[in-house]
């Protein structure tokens, strides 16, 4: 069974997260391990406990979804829960740059492949910062967050 963790410690899980989840359950992954950091409250807006109740309803229909908490690096969860890969979400050329670079220390720290896959061209707006940024002002983001819109099956 290939296993894919994808970290979603930080950002509100926006609709871009959810595609992501979704294009590696169709191409390459059996089940997708989405991995919320215990440090995720210093971030955030929501607890951990609430971050990990929204993204377990948004996969509340997908058996092959599970969401777990860690603490430390997500390199060292992903090797504890026996990954064969990590997954990331890439939305343009700059996520692209950052993200390659992620993947070749996480390679070369655990020798755990990391696979970046790009967002449907029509999430590439949503940036899980910026709709992150302005939560924290009191604004609206409702229409950026997973299970807004329909999942494509």
């Amino acid at each position: 069974m290939k296993t894919a963790v994808f970290p979603g410690s930080f950002d509100p899980f926006t609709t871009g997260h959810e595609d992501i989840v979704d294009r590696a359950l169709r191409s390459i992954a059996d089940k997708v391990i989405i991995a919320v950091g215990r440090n995720c409250d210093k971030k955030g807006t929501e607890t951990v406990e609430e971050r990990m109740a929204a993204i377990k309803a948004v996969f509340a229909d997908e058996p092959r979804v599970e969401v777990k908490s860690y603490e430390g690096l997500t390199i060292d969860f992903a090797k504890e829960v026996g990954a064969s890969f990590l997954l990331r979400g890439v939305r343009n050329m700059k996520d692209f740059e950052y993200e390659r670079d992620i993947a070749d220390v996480n390679r070369h720290l655990t020798g755990i492949e990391t696979v970046l896959l790009y967002s449907d061209p029509s999430l590439a707006h949503v940036s899980s910062s910026i709709v992150r940024e302005l939560a924290s002002y009191g604004k609206d983001v409702t229409e950026f967050l997973a299970g807004k819109h329909p999942r494509t099956e």
